[in-house]
């Protein structure tokens, strides 16, 4: 499953951190979110979507 998380993140200036901090998570798992090397929980993927104001649909997309 493809994230576009860092492409949506970044126009709106939130680094890593600043995202992880309003998730309640680490920069370490935005990091490996992005990477695609940790698929977030359910909770975690809309609290994304909510501070990137757009959906789960539009974050995730299935390879």
């Amino acid at each position: 499953m493809k994230n576009k998380i860092a492409n949506l993140r970044k126009p709106l200036k939130l680094s890593q951190k600043e995202l992880a901090e309003k998730c309640g998570v680490t920069r370490q798992t935005i990091n490996a979110i992005e990477n695609d090397k940790y698929d977030p929980t359910l909770q975690l993927a809309f609290d994304l979507a909510r501070v990137l104001q757009t959906t789960v649909d539009e974050l995730f997309e299935s390879e």
